[in-house]
């Protein structure tokens, strides 16, 4: 199964209507998400505990790193620069953190809220290669921008 993105925007507009709580979109956000493509392994947030800090948050998929520093793997690079990591090969990425033996590819975009402070960073992970395009990163990057514009 692929994911519906217009279905999904619907969906994750609806259920976060009027929340603002950071923690509470990230969870509900992560089990949509996991649960909307057969591509994703792993889906879950690392919010931003401490400066060029990462803590795991909610999440869906076996146990992740518990801590990530900015200036390590592909979550701290997307923390660290605040851009979209679109990794197709995790083995091929310089200081990669191998949270799950089982992942070879990666999609990280980087959450703010409409002030632009940056709360954490979604984590995608895929058991295959090469599984994410810039579509999904697009599309995901829109959904991120609407469901944390007012996130505290």
């Amino acid at each position: 199964m692929q994911i519906d993105y217009d279905s999904l925007t619907a969906t994750v507009a609806a259920l976060t209507e009027g929340e603002t709580d950071a923690v509470a979109l990230m969870a509900t956000l992560a089990c949509e998400l996991h649960h909307a493509d057969d591509r994703f392994d792993w889906t879950g947030f690392y919010r931003v505990v401490a400066p060029d800090l990462l803590k795991i948050g909610p999440y869906q998929g076996g146990h992740g790193c518990l801590v990530i520093p900015f200036s390590r793997g592909i979550c701290g690079a997307a923390a660290r620069t605040r851009e979209i990591q679109l990794v197709a090969d995790v083995e091929a990425f310089p200081g990669h953190i191998a949270c799950s033996a089982s992942t070879r590819s990666e999609l990280v975009l980087p959450v703010t809220n409409g002030a632009g402070d940056l709360l954490g960073v979604l984590d995608i992970d895929s058991d295959r290669p090469d599984a994410f395009t810039e579509k999904d990163a697009a599309r995901l990057s829109a959904i991120l921008s609407d469901t944390f514009r007012h996130a505290r």
